[in-house]
């Protein structure tokens, strides 16, 4: 495994592989890898033949009250995790590569990045579309994958390669849960032990709503009242947003008559947890 740190060296290690007929994938990470990353690898391996990892904690992502100093941070142990898993190259560049002096360009995706997550972190999505298009134009993937625990990036990010006329295949993958159902994440190492005990609800809740979308309930309204019964009792979460939405569009559903997402924010303490489920009639 290759631990590449410039454009150059990258993109012209991507093009060997492409002129030699071989299908090259991505994984976008900011680093401080988990179970749930490493799916991602595992997706991405099973369509192409090498794959490439990116390490990049991404400034222009973060908001100013978001601190981006205590991101946590492991290249070394990232990289063996990966070359456990088989990864071809890891991409970890230095902010000016990435971001070199008079770089002067945001890509701003509308109508998918409003509304969850995009009202409560302003600025988060365009910082992401960007990345993700710089990250495309380095590493030259026929496929990229992306976890549906982020349900609204991976919207995003779908509709800019179908907007710009972008190259990648955007492969969507499952969410990974811990043994309890809690999503897995970089945040959860802030945690206290209390705050993951009670993490959990979450997606409890989620679960419910999915019983009662399956038992025929069709009101957005009851289904957020569901999930709410589940954490509201716990005195160390606080919902910042639960909404019923289209699953492509992000848009609000008034009647849930379709597939639908129910996706979600919570504090616990102070972390931001986000996590999300689909609703479907039975079938």
């Amino acid at each position: 495994m290759r631990v590449v740190r410039t454009e150059g060296e990258m993109t012209r290690l991507s093009l060997v592989w492409r002129d030699r007929g071989l299908r090259v994938g991505f994984v976008p990470t900011m680093g401080a890898l988990h179970a749930g990353h490493l799916s991602l690898v595992d997706a991405a391996r099973e369509t192409c033949d090498r794959v490439v990892v990116s390490i990049f904690v991404n400034p222009t992502q973060f908001g100013k009250n978001e601190d981006l100093s205590k991101y946590p941070r492991d290249l070394q142990g990232d990289c063996r995790l990966l070359e456990e898993r088989g990864v071809s190259a890891v991409f970890a560049p230095d902010n000016d590569v990435i971001y070199p002096e008079g770089f002067s360009t945001t890509v701003s995706v509308s109508g998918v990045s409003s509304g969850l997550c995009g009202e409560y972190r302003p600025g988060h999505f365009q910082g992401v579309a960007t990345v993700c298009a710089v990250l495309f134009g380095i590493v030259r993937p026929h496929a990229a994958v992306f976890g549906m625990k982020d349900a609204q990036q991976l919207a995003v990010i779908r509709r800019m390669v179908r907007d710009l006329r972008l190259e990648p295949e955007i492969i969507a993958a499952p969410i990974v849960r811990e043994h309890d159902g809690l999503a897995m994440s970089s945040r959860n190492a802030y945690l206290s032990p209390e705050e993951r005990r009670q993490a959990p609800a979450i997606s409890r809740g989620l679960n419910k709503v999915r019983m009662l979308r399956l038992n025929g309930e069709m009101d957005p309204a009851v289904l957020k009242a569901g999930f709410l019964s589940e954490v509201e009792p716990m005195n160390l979460l606080k919902v910042q947003y639960v909404e019923v939405v289209d699953h492509l569009t992000m848009a609000p559903l008034e009647k849930v008559t379709d597939k639908a997402l129910m996706a979600v924010a919570v504090y616990a303490g102070a972390t931001r947890l986000i996590d999300n489920i689909i609703i479907e009639p039975e079938a």
